[in-house]
């Protein structure tokens, strides 16, 4: 996912941060931080959300947490007492209070992207690869959402010689083409509507463009 704020642009798929245009210094924690609150926002995400997102299945202090938050405070400029884009709740957690905006990803983005099946929506654009592609909140998932209301291995999107379908892998709240329940594999068609969970997206079939062919002069 692509984010535009202030002098900034946060892009997950090239795991960079930039300010006016330069790389800004971030750990891989710090990245994943920033990555979360920017894709919550505005909600408020729990401390204890927070270190299981950072640091899954390990116990850390609260000073790892707090020394990760003010790394991502310092690339970004922003200081405690006059948060322009992280904000502490206090006794909750951490929130993204900037004014952040998707970056485009509506049909110019789509028209010059790289040919093959994909997802796009506000939060991403995901090129699907020949096979299974799995979706969910799992790291291992080619289509990674981090939202509450998917699964952890929430559905399969699988694409065989250019023709794909997806089927819900009894995910809980669900799987959805064009607004109608997933209950066995569904073919799809190029602009259909998936929804995993709350989350929205457009299947997109972008084709190669055609080679130029220059004629030489007899």
């Amino acid at each position: 996912m692509r984010f535009l704020f202030a002098e900034f642009e946060f892009d997950s798929g090239r795991r960079l941060l930039l300010r006016h245009g330069r790389a800004a210094p971030l750990s891989t924690k710090g990245f994943q931080l920033l990555e979360l609150l920017l894709d919550r926002r505005p909600e408020a995400v729990s401390k204890t959300e927070v270190l299981q997102h950072l640091w899954p299945e390990t116990f850390v202090s609260d000073a790892s947490l707090y020394n990760v938050v003010a790394e991502v405070r310092a690339a970004l400029g922003d200081a405690p007492r006059a948060a322009r884009f992280i904000r502490t709740v206090p006794r909750y957690g951490y929130a993204f209070h900037g004014d952040a905006r998707p970056a485009d990803t509506g049909v110019e983005a789509v028209q010059t992207a790289r040919p093959g099946p994909r997802l796009v929506s506000k939060r991403g654009d995901w090129l699907l690869a020949e096979g299974s592609n799995l979706v969910g909140r799992e790291r291992d998932c080619a289509v990674r959402i981090d939202s509450p209301s998917v699964s952890r291995h929430h559905a399969r999107i699988l694409v065989i010689q250019g023709e794909a379908t997806v089927e819900d892998l009894g995910s809980k709240n669900g799987t959805y083409v064009n607004e109608e329940a997933v209950k066995t594999p569904v073919a799809l068609e190029d602009r259909v509507e998936i929804r995993v969970g709350s989350v929205k997206m457009t299947y997109r079939i972008v084709a190669a463009l055609p080679s130029t062919v220059t004629r030489r002069r007899v």
